[in-house]
């Protein structure tokens, strides 16, 4: 009995489409590597806002993770063509180090005209300069 009921747990497992997993994946994700230190950096705060009209409109925010992430930003609605930013707190990160940043604040402005794959905005990140591009 307990080998039938171990087989068709296997077999309902084996049997779920991959897609269902993926359907369960978060569509942005953003991850800040220190280069100066060369180690992830944790605990920068991350806002991703909306573009409306002139203003943006905040949907969600977040803390980078130990390894300098956050897996999940975009919030728990369908993912939407538009303009888009995520504005990542360095100043606040840096002042916790004991260190000075120039820059207190790195909006990064991106647009989604795709909404059936994932984004990742990685931003690699130095107290007087920074970079990013679209990751996957």
């Amino acid at each position: 009995m307990k080998k039938t009921l171990a087989a068709l747990t296997l077999a309902t497992l084996l049997a779920t489409p991959a897609i269902t997993f993926a359907a369960d994946k978060n569509p942005l994700s953003v991850h800040v590597l220190n280069q100066q230190t060369g180690v992830p950096a944790a605990g920068v705060a991350v806002t991703l806002e909306q573009k409306q009209g002139e203003g943006w409109k905040v949907l969600n925010s977040a803390n980078t993770n130990q390894d300098g992430r956050i897996n999940a930003l975009w919030p728990e609605k369908p993912l939407e063509a538009g303009d888009y930013r995520v504005i990542f707190k360095t100043g606040d990160y840096f002042a916790q180090q004991k260190q000075q940043s120039f820059f207190p604040e790195i909006p990064v402005e991106f647009h989604i005209t795709n909404t059936s794959t994932t984004y990742h905005v990685p931003l690699l990140l130095s107290q007087y300069g920074y970079s990013t591009y679209r990751g996957s």
